[in-house]
């Protein structure tokens, strides 16, 4: 990506940013004083008396609800948050937040980053399989698309059991949700081959294996990287979730827990972890994509 893409996808995502903070605080711009309904639809105390909001008198739109309360405990302000991302979570600390909150995304970088190898690696040898194999495709692919309907939930807790609740069961819960879509992307890349190109092939008397690596690979790049993209963030959101029944207390899982027992009088330093979370999985999203600049843009043009 050159400079002028690279600052065009800035200004996209510093617009999205602005965008999304002006709704924010907007939105609770537009609630009354308690947060439930809209300025100027709910009764209004005067004195020792409530009588009802100007658009309530004036229009008939009284007590219109919210969808979403907006009080400072549901949608705390943009700028309690940053501030409290810069002090310390407890009396008595001398660690601020983000030290705290840093580590923490870096060790369930870690863990995700480990699910997501292992599970990119089990979907493209699955995804391999399945191509050169229609038996295989027809008997096991059922099976891999049945394994994505139980709940994440239900599996986590057995594999920390099974594997005694150290960070490999967390990774191994993150591969989990990281294989199945590059099974199915690597399967149908591999498959995108123009069937000109195949007999081309087999006119040079080309091995399936040469058939793999300098055709049906290459052709199945832009797919695989699309999969690769949707595991970086789904092995993220699988790494925290695997984190909260592991017992494992150095992630991001463990301190949203902790924070939420905490959020009524704090409720800050939770959307502060969701930040994090946030953060980490679009920062594992934009290396998949550098890669994939790399990988595909930097590619022959013969290459397929």
């Amino acid at each position: 990506m050159n400079r002028l893409g690279w600052l065009k996808s800035t200004f996209f995502f510093l617009i999205i940013v602005v965008v999304l903070i002006l709704f924010w605080e907007g939105y609770k711009l537009l609630a009354s004083p308690d947060g439930q309904y809209l300025t100027g639809t709910a009764q209004v105390k005067v004195g020792d008396e409530r009588v009802p909001g100007p658009l309530c008198a004036g229009i008939g739109l009284c007590e219109l609800k919210l969808p979403v309360r907006a009080d400072d405990r549901s949608m705390p302000p943009i700028k309690n948050m940053i501030s409290t991302i810069f002090e310390p979570p407890r009396r008595g600390s001398n660690e601020i937040l983000f030290t705290i909150l840093l580590r923490a995304s870096l060790f369930t970088l870690r863990e995700a980053v480990t699910g997501f190898l292992l599970g990119a690696a089990a979907g493209f040898f699955l995804g391999v399989a399945f191509a050169h194999s229609g038996l295989l495709e027809r008997g096991l692919l059922p099976y891999v698309v049945a394994s994505q309907t139980v709940p994440l939930l239900a599996i986590a807790p057995m594999v920390v059991i099974w594997m005694g609740g150290n960070w490999m069961s967390v990774s191994v819960i993150a591969a989990y949700l990281t294989f199945f879509p590059v099974t199915i992307n690597t399967l149908r890349g591999l498959r995108s081959p123009q069937p000109t190109s195949l007999e081309l092939m087999h006119s040079y008397a080309a091995t399936k294996w040469d058939i793999l690596w300098k055709l049906r690979v290459p052709s199945a790049m832009p797919y695989i990287f699309t999969a690769l993209k949707v595991a970086a963030t789904a092995s993220v959101v699988g790494a925290i979730i695997g984190e909260l029944p592991s017992g494992i207390a150095d992630g991001l899982g463990r301190i949203i827990l902790n924070f939420n027992q905490y959020y009524a009088t704090g409720p800050e330093r939770l959307w502060a972890g969701i930040i994090f979370a946030s953060l980490t999985g679009m920062t594992f999203f934009l290396i998949i994509t550098l890669l994939e600049k790399f990988f595909v843009r930097h590619r022959p043009a013969d290459a397929v």
